[in-house]
């Protein structure tokens, strides 16, 4: 039966950050965050400097649903949908008395002369929030207090370091306010969505060229979504000879629980542990996974399966806990060498057959239902490991609704 793929309870501070995310959001009436997209970070365009290619750049932005449209002029928000956050942020211009449509207003208390409560109190109808451009150790410090206080902290940090950055993050921890980081282009938007692995709740940019904004989109969700795990039972097991096998090194310390999904067919996977736990005659490597034959589908970015042995340094791989949880990390290196190979078939609960290939060695392990760890030369018919059934086919990796058979 399906394994449970329920978010890991990460505490406090993961908690109160996927609130403030949802929180963000909801300004877009076509996004209601759920489970498995709480952990999508916010858009937010800004049209104020854009040039012949604003109206392109804008219906670019609304086709990929962008949560937000920052403008310092109201007539600019006055036209768009309901669907999308109408943001006012008059920088180095005084404010309006009347605000018009917009349901978000960013002040600079310095420039404004007056401070987000003040405007809030003045203002009810609408959310105020505060910008606050950090350049040293008291801008710094205001952009701390800002993100425990207000609802909304806009924040430009002047010099490229995200030391900053990660402070007011690590500020922010329990507050319910959201941060919208001003990011000058879609790779620094990459970078600012990943700082202390939470990163910041959202990126504002002002797009160069058509195209942007659809990066940055897929850039706010580049979170893989979770799988359902399914129990699947050990059928037989073959000793084939020799083979190439691929070990994955990746960037990242797997958790004990954690490994990556790999399988001889697209349709079907096994949960693969990492070296994790520990083993006689050689140290743990909790960065690696001894994940099977060169030819063996694995999971990576997009939902895209990708052979172990095209991987490279820099490519994306999905790891996956034993409850279905999902990350995306990043591959350091790829091992193929020539290793004594073990096929072993397994079963699921409605007949389908999964076939896994793997180095012919006791060290080299799967996970079964609660993170039970089986090493793969002692697995015997009616053994249970973990899988996962894709449902679509795939072409050069991408999923696609066609016939296509696999043995």
């Amino acid at each position: 039966m399906p394994v449970s793929s329920a978010p890991r309870p990460t505490g406090a501070t993961r908690s109160t950050r996927s609130a403030r995310t949802a929180r963000s959001a909801r300004f877009a009436a076509q996004h209601t965050p759920t489970d498995q997209e709480s952990s999508v970070k916010i858009s937010w365009l800004d049209i104020r400097s854009l040039g012949e290619a604003r109206e392109a750049i804008l219906q670019e932005a609304l086709h990929h649903r962008v949560e937000a449209i920052v403008a310092d002029d109201t007539a600019d928000l006055k036209d768009l949908p309901p669907t999308v956050t109408k943001v006012l942020f008059p920088q180095g211009k005084a404010l309006p008395e009347d605000f018009g449509d917009a349901t978000v207003v960013i002040v600079d208390p310095a420039k404004h002369g007056v401070t987000p409560a003040e405007l809030a109190l003045k203002h009810p109808e609408v959310e105020v929030g505060r910008f606050v451009e950090i350049i040293d150790a008291p801008t710094l410090e205001d952009a701390c207090e800002s993100a425990r206080t207000e609802k909304w902290s806009v924040l430009l940090f002047r010099d490229p370091t995200k030391i900053p950055l990660e402070i007011v993050i690590a500020a922010a921890a329990r507050s319910t306010g959201s941060l919208v980081t001003v990011a000058q282009d879609v790779e620094e938007a990459e970078i600012i969505f990943g700082v202390l692995e939470h990163g910041s709740d959202g990126v504002m940019m002002a797009p160069a060229k058509v195209g942007d904004t659809a990066a940055l989109k897929r850039a706010a969700e580049a979170d893989v979504p979770n799988v359902n795990l399914t129990e699947l039972r050990i059928v037989e097991t073959t000793h084939i000879g020799m083979g190439e096998r691929a070990c994955v090194d990746t960037c990242t310390h797997f958790r004990e629980d954690e490994g990556i999904l790999v399988g001889s067919h697209s349709k079907g996977m096994i949960l693969c542990v990492s070296e994790t736990h520990p083993l006689p005659y050689m140290p743990t490597r909790p960065f690696r996974v001894n994940a099977g034959a060169i030819h063996s589908y694995t999971l990576g970015k997009d939902e895209r399966t990708n052979y172990l042995s095209e991987l490279k340094a820099g490519s994306k791989v999905t790891a996956v806990d034993v409850k279905g949880n999902t990350r995306l990390v990043t591959v350091g290196r790829v091992k193929i060498e020539s290793r004594p190979l073990i096929s072993i078939d397994a079963e699921a609960p409605n007949g389908q057959r999964v076939n896994l290939i793997l180095q012919d060695d006791w060290h080299v392990r799967v996970l079964g239902p609660n993170g039970v760890v089986l090493n793969s030369t002692e697995l015997k018919p009616g053994d249970v490991v973990l899988g996962y059934l894709p449902s679509e086919d795939r072409h050069v990796g991408y999923p696609i609704d066609e016939f296509c058979l696999e043995k």
